[in-house]
């Protein structure tokens, strides 16, 4: 997590330990919302780049060789409000979906929610970015289809900085 001084606003450069290329092992629910536990794994690469907008933005686009689509998120954090807010787009739809909006907490972990569909079901996301470090860091996505009562995790990513990529 990024040092906060007087100066700036507490938020401000949270996600600045994402800037660089990084290596990614996906997990995913094959069939969300429908009791099933079949897993399926597959590789990734991440490269994150700074906004100049004074730690408050970032952009990334993931790569999933296997899977022929990549993404693209952008986030931006609202000193206002103090927090994050993280939109994704994907390649197979040129669309982009509802942001999750959130926060880090003073333990590291970020916590985002937002309304979304799931093949036609209302739910609620949310992401989770736990694990932080210079070299690692853990994504998870669950779904909740009554409310956040419950929650499904459905998507995890576990991130490794290349060896020749720089820490920030």
């Amino acid at each position: 997590m990024a040092a906060h001084t007087a100066a700036r606003k507490p938020g401000i450069g949270d996600f600045d330990f994402l800037v660089g290329t990084w290596d990614v092992t996906n997990r995913r629910l094959l069939s969300p919302l429908t009791g099933s536990d079949e897993w399926e794994e597959f590789p990734a690469t991440t490269v994150c780049h700074g906004i100049a907008f004074a730690g408050a933005a970032n952009v990334d686009e993931i790569t999933f060789p296997t899977k022929g689509f990549s993404g693209l998120t952008l986030r931006l954090f609202d000193p206002v409000g103090e927090q994050w807010s993280l939109n994704w787009a994907n390649s197979s739809t040129g669309r982009l979906f509802p942001p999750v909006v959130g926060r880090f907490d003073s333990e590291g972990r970020g916590e985002f929610h937002g309304d979304d569909h799931h093949e036609g079901t209302p739910v609620v996301c949310r992401f989770l970015w736990s694990g932080v470090t210079a070299v690692s860091a853990r994504w998870e996505q669950a779904f909740s289809a009554d409310g956040g009562r419950t929650w499904e995790t459905n998507w995890t990513m576990d991130f490794r900085r290349r060896p020749d990529a720089e820490a920030v």
